[in-house]
């Protein structure tokens, strides 16, 4: 079965940045994108990013747009997420989600059937 590895986590001060990784062990037909998550304490799972395989589509969630990037390599079956000038309301743990079908919305949790064990990323003031 398809398993995800996250990569990245950390301490980081405001203003700082880190580089979040996610390897999956193989790809199947039905996943056309790879997204990325976060929840902190209390909260609901919140929509970062997501790119598909095929054409690169990207969307982004609009409290992160401008300043977090989304890449990927297809060969790796890998995506990453720059994230740059971090907010202490940008801590949460980070999950890499997989399976989602061409036709779901890739910004909504349920639209993936696999996830990562989850990255802690923690930003001081």
């Amino acid at each position: 079965q398809v398993q995800l590895v996250e990569s990245g986590g950390g301490l980081v001060q405001a203003g700082g940045s880190l580089r979040l990784s996610c390897a999956a062990s193989y790809r199947t037909l039905s996943s056309s994108a790879m997204g990325w998550f976060r929840q902190a304490p209390g909260n609901e799972r919140e929509f970062v990013a997501a790119i598909t395989w095929s054409g690169g589509l990207i969307y982004y969630g609009d409290s992160v747009k401008g300043r977090f990037t989304i890449s990927r390599d297809n060969a790796k079956n890998t995506v990453h997420l720059q994230m740059n000038s971090l907010k202490p309301e940008d801590t949460a743990v980070y999950y890499c989600a997989d399976g989602a079908s061409s036709y779901s919305d890739y910004r909504d949790a349920r639209a993936y059937s696999t996830w990562g064990q989850g990255t802690q990323v923690t930003v001081s003031s």
